[in-house]
């Protein structure tokens, strides 16, 4: 099976008016562990303490506590992932959780009656085909345009397909929403992508999806913003409900007004 090497290099700067005297933040930036890739180096660059633990989902993620008065806090990650490409978009995992747990909408993914007019479209039934996936995902792209700042990241599924507008989030969100008004397991898949040679944010969202096909049952997955299967350009960080419980860096913090913040995404092939 062909696969490829991904080198990452993925950076957050925070840096404030007055110095933020105490915070603590989750880190989600971290591969995971799977079948179809391997972590072959991995390094994360913080200030403060940082403790390492795993949830439920099966994702790394790491408890940051600052307890020094900093004006600038800067948080990387940087390392090579080997990845292989899921033949027709399968991944093949042990199931840690019962998929009702994948059934349950939230505050970015309830599926209001905007949503679930737009989902009969494409879905009818508790369950759904590859192709059937891959039809909706289409729907989406068609529905919701891609827009750089057209949302926020509180920004919820009705919400872009109000707008009509929006990014990789919200088209995972909309696609989660759709299936949580038939019941159909999904979670949000929060990682990287190699962009080629076109413009495009390294950082990128997805979705996996449980499909009954006549000779698979199980999670595919399928990138909604390219109507796509995941390919070896994909490298998966964190698997969740939505953006909310796979954000890359979120917490809480005391003092630090006039907080900016940049994030700088840059995703290679190693030769």
């Amino acid at each position: 099976m062909s696969f490829v090497t991904l080198s990452i290099h993925h950076e957050t700067v925070y840096r404030y008016e007055s110095p933020a005297v105490y915070s603590i933040q989750r880190l989600h930036m971290t591969p995971r562990a799977e079948p179809l890739q391997r972590t072959l180096d991995w390094t994360i660059t913080t200030p403060g303490k940082r403790r390492q633990t795993h949830n439920a989902f099966g994702n790394a993620s790491d408890i940051v506590t600052l307890c020094t008065p900093l004006r600038e806090v800067r948080i990387t990650a940087v390392g090579h992932v080997e990845i292989q490409a899921p033949t027709q978009g399968r991944i093949r995992e042990k199931m840690s959780l019962q998929l009702p747990v994948f059934t349950v909408p939230t505050r970015l993914t309830e599926p209001t009656e905007a949503v679930r007019a737009f989902a009969a479209r494409a879905l009818s039934g508790t369950s759904a085909s590859t192709s059937q996936a891959l039809a909706l995902a289409a729907a989406i792209c068609d529905a919701v345009g891609y827009q750089s700042g057209a949302t926020a990241i509180s920004s919820s599924a009705d919400d872009a397909l109000r707008l009509g507008l929006g990014v990789c989030q919200d088209h995972a969100h909309l696609f989660i929403a759709c299936c949580h008004s038939v019941s159909l397991p999904v979670r949000y898949v929060s990682g990287y992508i190699y962009p080629g040679e076109v413009e495009h944010s390294a950082s990128h969202a997805w979705v996996d999806v449980w499909v009954e096909d006549a000779d698979y049952s199980g999670w595919v997955s399928i990138d909604v913003t390219h109507a796509c299967l995941q390919t070896a350009d994909y490298c998966r960080l964190a698997v969740g409900r939505d953006y909310e419980s796979v954000a890359p860096v979120r917490g809480m913090r005391r003092g630090g007004s006039d907080e900016q913040m940049t994030v700088h995404v840059d995703v290679t092939l190693r030769k």
